[in-house]
């Protein structure tokens, strides 16, 4: 009978691992050869996985990798440290996913462990390709039908600042189309100048100090690093001794998401979030769902919440939807009335201290930066008649209503999602 060799155990290093080569901050892909095992029946489209909420074998892989993560970086919560893991599982399906969520991890300033974060990506994520300024026409060429997971580091170097950014706007637009399958490029190729469409669905990393650009973080699960604090302890990495046990790890995960990746196209999970913020949580959801224990609702508890934090990034953020979420307070301090004049409501967010618009000009925001702000959302301003019979410039509750629904849906304590009180005005 001829032999065979037993299964490799997690944690410990395979002989295919030893020898696999090292990857490199150049346009590199790191592969690992498994075997995948038979593929389970799928699952009616919609149902529950039979794993959500029982103690299963399938959360292993997820929990020696959460494990191996914190041992040498600190995330900014456990939320973000599940959603690191999850994330990481999900670039071993990405065969079966519609869209390819991206991985932002921004930090404030220098040495808060980005780099880091990368260097544990690379060991652990679906066929890496680490790149560092490289342009769009490389990165889309390395895309193939067996997407390959994007790993870019120092991003200012592609947005930092408004002429690199204009410079590289063809990677910006690589990097959001290759959000959703089936948005190619298409590019001429050869003396004959033949038109040849190019993939770009990939999942993707990018670090960066400061935000990225607003169409990458409206795709991405966002990692907001921060510096370690006194008494927080991580142990130092060291690629030749530490990256074996990770790409073992990473095997790991290759086989057992191999298993279930029948499973993973037709599950339709349920989500706490909506619209693209939907679209880029589902797959690490399904991942979860698929491990069991306790995954399915970590991973709900972490895309709520850190969905949420960014919904009131961006509301504090004056280049979106500030502006709204200012006025809809402004009606609300007012006793929410049907109109306000265009003075009164430039005399409030003018005044409120913590807001941008005193400092939008020299005497503040004006009527006509006002008009300007709110014309790309549909609203303008008009006749209002105010409680004393007189005839002003203004604006009507009534007008904004749409708007904060779609853009501000976070709930003040006294309003409604649709700008009314909750409460009576006393």
């Amino acid at each position: 009978m001829q032999e065979t060799s037993p299964p490799p155990i997690p944690g410990q290093s395979t002989a295919a691992d030893r020898v696999a080569p090292r990857s490199r901050r150049v346009r590199i892909s790191v592969n690992e050869s498994t075997a995948p095992a038979a593929p389970a029946a799928p699952r009616p489209s919609g149902t529950a996985s039979p794993h959500r909420g029982q103690p299963d074998a399938a959360a292993a892989p997820l929990d020696e990798l959460r494990t191996a993560l914190a041992r040498f970086v600190v995330l900014p919560s456990e939320q973000a440290l599940d959603a690191t893991v999850l994330w990481i599982a999900a670039t071993h399906l990405q065969q079966v996913w519609q869209h390819a969520p991206r991985l932002a991890v921004v930090g404030p300033a220098k040495r808060c462990g980005k780099s880091r974060l990368l260097d544990l990506l690379t060991e652990t994520v679906h066929k890496p390709v680490i790149t560092v300024n490289s342009t769009a026409a490389a990165i889309f060429r390395s895309i193939s039908d067996e997407p390959p997971t994007l790993l870019v580091d120092e991003a200012d170097t592609i947005f930092g600042s408004p002429k690199v950014a204009e410079k590289n706007e063809e990677m910006r637009g690589l990097l959001n189309a290759g959000h959703q399958r089936g948005r190619p490029v298409l590019r001429v190729v050869g003396k004959e100048h033949t038109p040849h469409s190019f993939a770009t669905f990939a999942m993707a990393a990018l670090a960066d100090i400061g935000d990225l650009p607003d169409t990458i973080m409206d795709r991405s699960v966002v990692i907001r690093m921060r510096r370690r604090a006194e008494g927080e302890q991580v142990s130092p990495y060291r690629t030749r001794r530490d990256s074996p046990a990770l790409r073992s790890l990473r095997a790991h995960l290759a086989r057992w998401t191999a298993s279930v990746a029948e499973q993973a196209l037709h599950l339709e999970p349920k989500m706490p979030v909506e619209d693209r913020a939907a679209d880029t949580w589902e797959p690490l959801v399904i991942v979860a769902d698929l491990a069991g224990g306790t995954w399915p609702e970590r991973a709900r508890t972490a895309c709520e919440q850190m969905v949420t934090a960014e919904a009131q990034a961006e509301e504090d953020n004056p280049s979106n939807a500030r502006i709204l979420a200012d006025i809809r307070r402004a009606f609300a301090a007012a006793g929410d009335p049907e109109s306000v004049s265009t003075d009164a409501l430039l005399y409030r967010l003018n005044s409120e201290p913590e807001a941008p618009w005193a400092e939008a000009g020299r005497g503040g925001l004006s009527p006509r930066a006002l008009a300007g702000l709110l014309r790309e959302y549909g609203i303008r301003s008009g006749n209002v008649r105010m409680p004393d019979g007189n005839q002003l410039k203004g604006y009507t509750r009534t007008k904004f209503t749409d708007a904060w629904k779609r853009y501000c849906p976070t709930v003040h304590p006294e309003i409604g999602s649709d700008g009314s009180r909750d409460t009576p005005t006393k």
